[in-house]
């Protein structure tokens, strides 16, 4: 019973398939045509008018709309809704790019601006790196113990007891303060670079000056001593002091040996 009702359900399926035709409406395929990609041809407007326009079909199918054979109304025509929607979102990109070429240009001006004033990139800059922050390393990694170098205790306990260490110290510490202002200050990039000219020829006659007050201790030192023996009477005095043209002949003696 089930076998004899499935083989009647597939011959019923089977003539209902083979039943089924292909219904072509050259109408209704000329229209599609025209509104998805062919073009807005209006001799393809069927049915026709005929001989004369005598055609009953072509007056009952366009006589209330004679207009729109001639009216393109393909979404993608040369003046479609569709074809607008592209142009004006082409126009709407250019536009768009022409504000981020705009806002690309302004944010490289404000990062090149920033990187030339601020004061957080001073220390990458590479003429300090290269060459100003050898020439002021003496003056950054200055220490105590190093300022009397090179001198014996004597000579250390002159420099101190004199105030020429104190004077060191406090003209140094002043310097290294206003490199620390001109590193720290948000200024453009050629002012910092002439602060640090400035400074730098400022500390080089420091150092200078420095080194010629230490240079000239043992001398002061010595001329002291014998000063000090001779008031003293620890040095026998000259039993008659040198004429002039005495002291001149000793002096050109010895400048001829």
């Amino acid at each position: 019973m089930k076998k004899s009702f499935l083989l009647l359900l597939l011959c019923l399926l089977s003539w209902v398939v083979g039943a089924q035709k292909k219904i072509t409406d050259k109408h209704i395929t000329y229209q599609q045509e025209r509104m998805v990609f062919k073009q807005w041809d209006a001799d393809k407007f069927t049915p026709n008018p005929g001989f004369l326009g005598l055609n009953p079909q072509y007056w009952i199918t366009w006589a209330l709309h004679p207009n729109y054979p001639k009216t393109d109304l393909r979404p993608l025509g040369p003046l479609g809704p569709q074809t607008q929607r592209l142009m004006l979102a082409a126009a709407m990109q250019n536009t768009d790019n022409i504000y981020k070429l705009h806002a690309d240009t302004l944010r490289n001006t404000a990062l090149s601006e920033a990187s030339t004033y601020s004061s957080d990139l001073a220390f990458a800059d590479p003429l300090w790196l290269m060459y100003y922050r050898n020439e002021f390393d003496s003056l950054l990694n200055q220490a105590d113990a190093d300022m009397l170098s090179g001198l014996s205790p004597t000579e250390k306990q002159y420099m101190i007891s004199s105030g020429l260490l104190e004077w060191y110290t406090e003209e140094s510490r002043a310097l290294l303060e206003r490199l620390e202002i001109a590193r720290s200050t948000t200024v453009d990039r050629g002012s910092r670079i002439m602060a640090y000219h400035r400074m730098l020829s400022e500390f080089r006659k420091l150092s200078a000056s420095w080194e010629t007050k230490k240079s000239r201790a043992k001398t002061y030192l010595a001329i002291r001593s014998s000063a000090q023996k001779l008031r003293a009477g620890e040095v026998p005095r000259p039993a008659s002091p040198k004429s002039d043209i005495q002291i001149a002949n000793d002096i050109l003696k010895k400048s001829k040996l």
